[in-house]
């Protein structure tokens, strides 16, 4: 097998290989539906049943969850980890990083562009939203941004990557379902987000444990 290709798989890993690809699968059949105007019976669902259990405290809960997949405040945290990542000298990091942050936001804003889905309309939002609804930014930015950081600290300290990994996963879905509390998106957008996120930050954590590896094999 070609080394570079072997490499690769090795760091992956093959439940890594096999969820990647399933995610793949269902990304296609879900777009496929989405570009074709398809509705999902279950969408309209599963949101008027979140919606049954709104009330004034969830209210203040999910607004403050949701905030931390907004635009502000995901770059004011990419901005400081940047920041420490290149203080700390941890310059093969950072420059992945900012590869990883910025690979986000182009999925999210072109793919919403490339399928121009609109937005649910099932009861008055709490907050607006301006910009298409497939795939949610929220949910795909969530996915790139606290993974990846939860990535770099599970590195840095192994004796708590139980910890790390749980509280990440609990954010990012925390922000997914608040977007569905919410209504200003479906399940299906919120799926593919995730997805969409998934592949992408795999992808640049394989280059990040590729380049050390090539980088500490010249060392040696």
């Amino acid at each position: 097998m070609y080394p570079r290709i072997a490499s690769l798989i090795a760091t992956i890993g093959f439940f890594g290989l096999v969820s990647c690809l399933l995610i793949i699968y269902v990304l296609s059949e879900l777009s496929e539906e989405v570009l074709e105007r398809e509705a999902f019976a279950f969408d309209k669902t599963i949101l008027l049943e979140i919606h049954s259990f709104a009330n004034p405290t969830l209210d203040r809960i999910m607004l403050g969850i949701t905030h931390l997949g907004d635009p502000v405040t995901v770059g004011t945290i990419a901005g400081v980890t940047l920041t420490i990542l290149w203080w700390r000298r941890y310059r093969t990091e950072a420059k992945i990083f900012i590869v990883n942050c910025i690979g986000g936001v182009i999925l999210s804003d072109g793919l919403k562009l490339a399928f121009n889905k609109s937005r649910p309309q099932l009861w008055d939002s709490l907050i607006s939203e301006e910009t298409y609804s497939y795939p949610s930014g929220h949910a795909l930015g969530s996915m790139v941004l606290y993974g990846f950081i939860a990535n770099l600290l599970a590195a840095r300290y192994p004796q708590f990557v139980k910890v790390i990994y749980i509280l990440a996963t609990i954010i990012i879905g925390a922000i997914g379902l608040s977007r569905l509390y919410l209504g200003v998106h479906w399940p299906t957008d919120v799926i593919a987000g995730y997805g969409v996120g998934f592949l992408w930050i795999t992808l640049c954590i394989t280059m990040l444990n590729l380049q050390k590896l090539g980088t500490k094999s010249r060392k040696q």
